[in-house]
């Protein structure tokens, strides 16, 4: 642990692991407005953070730990000076692709390094008040599909033999074409497809009977795909559209995977922010679990399109290679999450994108 400004040697803070990331960075200064000293963990992992440098986009009112959430010293560490009246669980390995090959890797951070932390407080006594979780729209894997006749199913992972054999859509079970459905988290099942998505299930489980048995608050959040100004250019493993506008702004042809249907619902970071803040500022009585997405879904060749028209880069090539472990489509719902926040999505993909462009500019990171 290199780390901790004077300010957050009081006692009360809040406290936000994986805080150096993506969303960590981002919500800091809505957590800032709390009025209490607000600490991040990260172990700024070099894949994300090239040099393990600390962010310049994390204010610097924000005290650092760097550390691992799997270590229980860490934790050891920090609550013998903080005690945390609220906890937003941001750090995550994400990877979904990766996770095939490093399964030990995403566990240990995703699993492990949650029992890790909720041992740490109870070891401590430091129960705070709510737990904000951000899990991820993978546990839905596949998500729901509607058969011909109307009835609802999960379809299984593709397999690699039907991704090798073209076969890109779901078929019902009686084998006709079946139509992919928003994911709502009241309604769709658990069902996923990753090894990174069985383990934010895990984690979700975990905090779900843990909050269960202390009496803590806990809301559960499943973002779609979170994009913006922030998120890491150089992790190859996250963030197709920070990597579509780094090619395309150096005049190479994108490759779309699958026959370019594959569809996304790009959620903006400015939206995600305003859920997670409008959640922090009214708890709930014991458990909730919604959605983060825009509730429109993109197919992968239109994002690409609309990106490579953005730099005059060259009409994008649907190549038909595939990701093993990639979902058919993905799109979210997002009626309960208005409703019990009295929020809304307001970037469109083509601002959001635009967005994302100007800031690799001024990063130097087009070109």
């Amino acid at each position: 642990m290199d780390e901790l400004t004077a300010s957050s040697g009081q006692s009360r803070a809040v406290l936000v692991t994986g805080g150096a990331g993506f969303i960590g960075c981002a919500l800091a200064p809505q957590l800032l407005e709390l009025g209490l000293p607000v600490v991040a963990v990260d172990n700024l992992l070099e894949q994300v953070h090239p040099g393990r440098a600390r962010p310049a986009a994390l204010p610097e009112q924000v005290g650092l730990v760097e550390g691992d959430v799997a270590d229980p010293h860490v934790w050891d560490e920090l609550l013998s000076r903080v005690r945390p009246e609220l906890v937003v669980h941001l750090a995550a390995e994400t990877g979904t692709a990766q996770s095939l090959t490093e399964s030990t890797r995403h566990a240990t951070t995703n699993v492990v390094g949650t029992t890790t932390m909720l041992d740490a407080l109870v070891r401590h006594d430091a129960f705070p008040n709510h737990v904000v979780l951000t899990s991820t729209r993978a546990v839905y894997g596949e998500g729901p599909w509607r058969a011909a006749d109307g009835s609802v199913f999960s379809p299984p992972p593709r397999s690699h033999a039907q991704l090798e054999a073209a076969e890109w859509d779901h078929l019902d079970p009686s084998g006709q074409p079946a139509t992919p459905l928003a994911t709502e988290a009241a309604t769709a099942p658990y069902n996923p497809s990753s090894v990174y998505g069985s383990t934010k299930l895990a984690q979700e489980l975990v905090l779900r009977n843990w909050s269960a048995s202390f009496g803590i608050p806990l809301s559960v959040f499943r973002p779609q795909n979170v994009y913006g100004p922030g998120q890491s250019p150089h992790n190859p493993y996250t963030g197709i559209i920070t990597l579509f506008h780094r090619l395309a702004s150096r005049g190479e042809t994108l490759d779309v995977y699958e026959d370019g249907e594959i569809n996304r619902d790009f959620v903006y970071i400015d939206d995600v922010v305003s859920a997670l803040a409008a959640a922090v500022a009214a708890p709930p009585d014991a458990q909730r679990v919604l959605d983060i997405g825009s509730g429109v879904r993109t197919t992968i060749h239109d994002a690409a399109r609309m990106i490579a028209e953005h730099h005059g880069a060259p009409e994008p090539k649907v190549s038909g290679r595939f990701r093993d472990g990639d979902v058919r489509s993905a799109w979210a719902d997002v009626t309960a999450t208005r409703e019990a926040l009295g929020w809304e999505p307001t970037w469109s993909f083509r601002d959001g994108s635009a967005a994302v462009s100007d800031w690799l500019e001024r990063g130097g990171f087009l070109g």
